[in-house]
C-alpha cells in the first residue's frame, strides 16, 4: 500500500490486491475512514479499479468484490467532496445523442478525485442504461452548448466531425478596454503551444471599460479565446488565469451556438443559447 498527500485534505491511497475482499470492508480497514464517509466518495467517482484483462474503471459499489490481482487506487478530497454539483439542462434529446447547456462553473467532465460536479456524470445518471461519450470540452468557468455521443458508432461519427472542424461554433466575450469600433471584425492567428491557432472577433458593443465579442474558433487549442485576447491587450473580464487585473467577477465567456449537419441523419442543426441572458453570477462554490 502506497498513500500519497495531494494538499488541504486530500490524499491518494494505492493497493495491490493479494486476496478477494468485499471493497468497502477493504477501504474502511485500509484507510481509517468512516464507512459513510467512503460511500460518499464511491458514489462521486474517487475510486478506480484496474483489473487485469479488463482495464481501468471507476467503483461507486461498497459491495464490489476485489479480487487477487487487482489494482487499486482512492482518491480522496473533502473539499471536493462537499462541493454542491450545479444543475444543466438538456436542450435536445435525439436518442443516439442530446444537447446541453453547461452552467458555468460546471466541469466538462471528473478527475481522478471524482466526478459529481461535472456535466459527464449528470448526462450519465440522465440515461443509466446508455453508453455515454463526451465527444469536446469547455472551461469550468465557462457556460455553454456542449454534445453528448450515447453510443459508441455515434461517438465516432461526431468526434470525425469536430475533428475535421465541419463544426460551427460561436461563442459570446466581453474584454476589457476597447478592442476596435462596433461592427469591425479583427482575426487573430497568433500560433499556440507551436500549433496553428485561428480566431475570429467581432465587435458587437462597447463602453468606456470593456467590449462585448462574437467569437468564432477555427482551431481548438487549450484556453484559444482566453490566450488569444489575452495576448492582443485585450483579457476577458474574470479571467483568474489570464488577466493580469484579478477580480471576482465570474468569467465573461459562453459558448453559445453550435451549427452542423447530423452525421447520423444528415439533417442540419443549430442550437443556440439567448446572448442577452448568458452570463453568470457567481461561482457557488467559491469560498
Amino acid at each position: 500500500m502506497s498513500a500519497i498527500a495531494v494538499g488541504h485534505a486530500a490524499k491518494t491511497w494505492r493497493w495491490l490486491i493479494t486476496q478477494p475482499t468485499p471493497l468497502l470492508d477493504f477501504l474502511a480497514a485500509s484507510t481509517g475512514l468512516g464507512k459513510n464517509t467512503l460511500k460518499d466518495c464511491l458514489e462521486k467517482g474517487g475510486c478506480w479499479c484496474w483489473r487485469p484483462g479488463q482495464g481501468e474503471r471507476r467503483v461507486r459499489k461498497g459491495q464490489f468484490s476485489l479480487r487477487a490481482g487487482d489494482r487499486l487506487a482512492l482518491y480522496y478530497d473533502e473539499r471536493l467532496l462537499a462541493m454542491a454539483a450545479p444543475s444543466a439542462r438538456c436542450l435536445d434529446n435525439q436518442g443516439r445523442y442530446s444537447v446541453w447547456d453547461k452552467p458555468a462553473f460546471m466541469l466538462s467532465q471528473g478527475s481522478r478525485f471524482g466526478d459529481h460536479c461535472s456535466l459527464l456524470r449528470q448526462v450519465e445518471k440522465t440515461w443509466p442504461d446508455k453508453d455515454i461519450h463526451l465527444i469536446h470540452r469547455l472551461d469550468r468557468e465557462a457556460r455553454g452548448l456542449m454534445l453528448f455521443a450515447h453510443d459508441r458508432g455515434a461517438a465516432a461519427a461526431f468526434s470525425r466531425l469536430f475533428h475535421s472542424r465541419a463544426v460551427e461554433k460561436r461563442y459570446r466575450a466581453q474584454v476589457v478596454g476597447k478592442l476596435a469600433k462596433v461592427g469591425e471584425s479583427i482575426t487573430i492567428d497568433t500560433p499556440l503551444d507551436g500549433k496553428e491557432a485561428l480566431t475570429e472577433v467581432t465587435v458587437l458593443a462597447q463602453d468606456a471599460a470593456s467590449t462585448l465579442l462574437d467569437v468564432r474558433i477555427h482551431t481548438g487549442r487549450l484556453h484559444q479565446i482566453r490566450r488569444h485576447l489575452a495576448g492582443i491587450g485585450h483579457p476577458l473580464i474574470g479571467d483568474r488565469r489570464y488577466n493580469p487585473i484579478k477580480s471576482q467577477e465570474p468569467l465573461r465567456l459562453a459558448a453559445y451556438l453550435l451549427a452542423f449537419t447530423c452525421p447520423l441523419s444528415g439533417q442540419e442543426k443549430c442550437y443556440t443559447l439567448a446572448p442577452e441572458d448568458i452570463f453568470p453570477a457567481c461561482d457557488p462554490n467559491r469560498e
